[in-house]
């Protein structure tokens, strides 16, 4: 899988967690460069506390559109060391 945003890869990998709907990458598929950390953090009711980075790619800004959990609860251990993509970042098969 590929996760792709204005133009770039940003992140791709064949090793990718499912949760609810939404695919999680490893931490080291991620293409780094293109990640800004970002103040914002949610909670989840069975997850854990989120938090986010703003991706940054060719001077345009997509606030908070990744997110992972730094240290999932039980049920969520799956998605531990990983991030997944929202707000317009394309999930395509490779």
């Amino acid at each position: 899988m590929k996760a792709i945003w204005n133009g770039k890869v940003i992140a791709e990998s064949n090793d990718i967690v499912n949760v609810e709907g939404n695919a999680y990458f490893p931490v080291d598929s991620v293409n780094k460069e293109f990640l800004k950390d970002s103040e914002t953090h949610t909670v989840c009711h069975w997850k854990g506390t989120a938090s986010y980075y703003d991706l940054v790619v060719d001077g345009k800004t997509n606030p908070d559109a990744v997110w992972y959990y730094p240290t999932p609860s039980g049920l969520a251990k799956s998605i531990t060391n990983r991030v997944a993509f929202w707000k317009g970042v394309e999930i395509v098969e490779k």
